[in-house]
């Protein structure tokens, strides 16, 4: 009786969402929501608003670093990928996929940060 009740509730609560987050879409909202053609429209020549996005872009990567595995470091702040590279990267990206958003971008640079973060360790 006792596994048919487990059992049970392991059904309800994957009927719920609760086994299923991976499948859940994202929303994203902000500056990263903007497509990449925006984007490097919006920076151009305006310093100030590239900070923007790179700020965004960092807060985002907080956030998918507070989400990752236990263990996993990357080094946001990286000495061989300092912001300056940083942001050349995701104008880079932007140029090279105009259709893209930013939050693309941003993840792709996420990626490049995680790789160098495991060759430093």
């Amino acid at each position: 009786m006792k596994h048919v009740c487990r059992a049970g509730l392991a059904a309800c609560l994957i009927a719920l969402g609760f086994g299923a987050r991976a499948a859940e879409p994202i929303e994203i909202v902000g500056l990263g929501a903007s497509s990449c053609s925006q984007y490097l429209q919006e920076i151009n020549g305006n310093l100030a608003v590239e900070r923007e996005y790179l700020s965004w872009a960092l807060g985002y990567m907080s956030g998918l670093l507070i989400r990752s595995p236990a263990g996993e470091m990357v080094q946001l702040r990286n000495p061989n990928l300092p912001l300056p590279k940083q942001d050349a990267f995701l104008r880079m990206y932007c140029a090279d996929n105009r259709d893209a958003p930013v939050s693309d971008a941003v993840q792709e640079l996420y990626k490049v940060l995680r790789a160098a973060s495991s060759k430093a360790l």
